[in-house]
């Protein structure tokens, strides 16, 4: 018996033992930012993709299929002395691992959901590429994201000031044509989908109307999630996420959030819609930022955050349940080290217990939190504004929690 036992233990030491970063790898891709260059993490091997040092204020993005990357840089020397510098737009082929500059000047890319084509702005002017060249499609865009086929963006124009008063933003469709070496008018494709009210109302909360941002389609396709903001300084206190159905004859302001904490999220298979909900910026102090949760159509809200506590980013992992980055309330501190530092906590809606999934050693922080291949992840740092930190992974329940990248900046994931 005691010798069955012995080589029972030998045969358990002999088996591989895999990381959870090791098993995520075989599902997820990483494309990051670190040191000034763009890195990707494949099959748990990291490369450095960029040659040239250079500034990158935003993350990198996966296309659809996984085979390119786009990133956008400011080049640190300029390309003629008397040219401002500006935000170039870049693609990245893994397979021949060739870079490719869609323009010199661009925001806001995004990739189409079904193909590998690039839109983005120039200014106000809505630009599609083929990744061979673009095409101007329309004029005075603020903000637009793709519709889930592919072949057409729902987009915004601001509110502007007249002698009379402020005018009212608004939603347009713009259709893209098959062909975009035929588009001869900008406006020919460009249908008027709503006009938002100039001053939207919740509660006992107003606010002025001139932008529309941050479109999200829910999981069937049918309402559209966005965030309204008045004027820019104002903007830093008070905003309204409000939907729309994806007819534009159902409008309704959802509630007061606040720009720069996380953005609302709808579920994976449900038209549910998760939002960080209060006004009034974390300088202010870290409280009343609930999280709040709203079900299509019958607007029907629920607060899933205990008394005391403020949140500071969720991610879902399914339909009923949640995972939160939360601290105590308190005021907001000038010194970082009287600050709050968060912990990820389970909610599971209906059930009072929320358990504390992650426990990060004194004067560390959890943000940022992503369900993804049934794993979570999230970023562990000292305070809320470092910019580079590592990221954690570990079992759906916060179990086997260990280091996945170090020194990361702005990340994207793909799963394979």
């Amino acid at each position: 018996m005691k010798k069955s036992i012995l080589l029972l233990m030998i045969f358990l030491l002999l088996i591989p033992r895999f990381s959870h970063a090791e098993s995520v790898d075989e599902k997820v891709s990483a494309a990051f930012i670190r040191d000034g260059f763009v890195w990707t993490k494949i099959n748990g091997k990291e490369e450095k993709i960029t040659k040239e040092p250079a500034d990158y204020h935003y993350p990198p993005q996966w296309s659809f299929d996984g085979q390119w990357i786009l990133y956008q840089k400011v080049p640190k020397e300029k390309i003629n002395q008397n040219i401002e510098t500006k935000n170039e737009v870049w693609v990245y082929h893994l397979a021949s691992k060739k870079h490719k500059r869609i323009t010199y000047d661009g925001r806001n890319p995004k990739w189409s959901p079904i193909e590998n084509v690039v839109a983005f702005q120039s200014g106000g002017v809505l630009n599609v590429s083929n990744l061979e060249k673009f095409y101007n499609i329309a004029l005075g865009v603020d903000d637009f994201e793709w519709f889930p086929d592919g072949q057409s963006f729902i987009a915004s124009s601001s509110a502007s000031l007249h002698p009379d008063g402020w005018s009212n933003p608004k939603l347009y469709k713009i259709h893209l044509p098959k062909n975009l070496e035929k588009v001869k008018s900008l406006t020919e494709n460009v249908e008027n989908f709503y006009t938002i009210p100039s001053e939207l109302k919740k509660g006992n909360e107003s606010l002025l109307a001139i932008n529309a941002t941050d479109f999200n389609f829910s999981p069937d396709g049918k309402w559209i999630s966005f965030i309204v903001s008045p004027t820019a300084s104002w903007s830093m206190d008070s905003n309204m996420v409000c939907v729309l159905s994806a007819d534009g004859k159902t409008f309704e302001e959802i509630d007061e959030i606040i720009l720069h904490l996380d953005d609302p999220k709808w579920a994976p298979s449900k038209n549910i819609l998760g939002y960080i909900a209060g006004g009034g910026r974390i300088v202010l102090g870290f409280k009343d930022k609930d999280l709040k949760i709203t079900e299509m159509p019958a607007f029907q809200s629920q607060n899933l955050t205990p008394e005391n506590f403020a949140e500071m980013g969720f991610t879902w992992k399914d339909n009923n349940t949640l995972i939160v980055s939360r601290v105590p309330e308190s005021e907001w501190s000038n010194n970082a080290e009287d600050r709050p530092n968060p912990a990820l906590f389970l909610i599971k809606i209906g059930d009072p217990k929320q358990p504390q999934l992650s426990h990060p050693p004194a004067d560390f922080g959890d943000y940022n939190p992503h369900f993804i291949a049934s794993h979570l992840t999230w970023l562990r740092k000292k305070d809320i504004a470092d910019s580079k930190v590592d990221l954690w992974i570990a079992d759906a329940d916060g179990k086997n929690a260990e280091v996945w990248i170090k020194d990361i900046e702005g990340y994207a994931f793909y799963v394979k």
